[in-house]
């Protein structure tokens, strides 16, 4: 067994990289269309697809989200929406391999059919239950509000990008009721069901190898990050080591992408 720390900017870059190759995306990318909503962690995963499959090299994470959880400040709003929204490029909408700039989700949800992938982060993370839950601050449920009916109505495919930094206790849905309630303040919460694809599921995929979560937390920049196991052949082990060096310089989210 050998053990690995995961900071949360190397987790979303490790999950964008292996995602990039996931089977039902690059099907969806060559036959269909492909839906990165606006995130920081689908930032990551924009420019993993666009590189990867040579679509475009011009993407920037520069502005690529809506909500956004930051300290206290005067930056955002109480939604968690930035002040100035005048520079959001859209989400990001790939249709056989050509990006359509300027796009959002709201322009194609209802075009979208069965083989077709969105791909949506989330808030809050049930590991136990794998499922995701996302924050909701828009009064018609933001865009997962728009994603589902083509979720549900069309099986059209839920991929859901989350760090391992998300993970909560409880079940989302008792969760769910007490935020949505009747009187509650602040935020919503929405359980949704999806391909949950967090660092373990990215390890799992290119090693083979058993992953387990094994502790949590640093300082100095390794606030969030996640202590990893990983047991399997030797082969295996040092590839999982190859696989996290190759990340394990990625620097954080930065005020330069607001």
């Amino acid at each position: 067994m050998k053990q690995f720390l995961i900071t949360p900017s190397a987790g979303k870059r490790l999950i964008a990289r292996t995602l990039a190759n996931h089977p039902a995306i690059v099907k969806a990318l060559n036959n269909g269309t492909v839906v990165i909503v606006a995130g920081t962690t689908n930032g990551y995963l924009a420019e993993e697809i666009l590189k990867t499959h040579k679509i475009a090299n011009d993407f920037s994470r520069k502005h690529f989200f809506r909500g956004i959880t930051m300290p206290p400040t005067k930056t955002v709003t109480d939604e968690g929406r930035l002040s100035d929204e005048s520079k959001f490029p859209g989400d990001v909408v790939i249709t056989k391999c050509v990006w359509q700039k300027g796009k959002t989700i709201a322009d194609v949800v209802d075009s979208l059919k069965e083989g077709d992938v969105i791909l949506k982060g989330a808030n809050a993370l049930d590991l136990t239950h794998r499922q995701a839950a996302i924050l909701i601050g828009h009064p018609k449920a933001g865009t997962i509000g728009l994603a589902l009916p083509a979720v549900v109505g069309r099986r059209v495919r839920l991929i859901i990008p989350v760090g391992l930094e998300k993970r909560v206790n409880g079940d989302l849905n008792s969760l769910s009721q007490k935020l949505n309630a009747p009187g509650a303040g602040g935020y919503r919460l929405l359980p949704v069901q999806g391909e949950v694809f967090t660092e373990l599921e990215a390890l799992k995929v290119l090693t083979g190898a058993e992953v387990e979560l094994i502790a949590g937390g640093g300082v100095c920049g390794a606030e969030g990050a996640c202590w990893i196991a990983v047991n399997g052949e030797e082969e295996q082990e040092e590839f999982a080591e190859q696989i996290i060096a190759s990340v394990a310089d990625e620097p954080p989210f930065s005020q330069d992408f607001l």
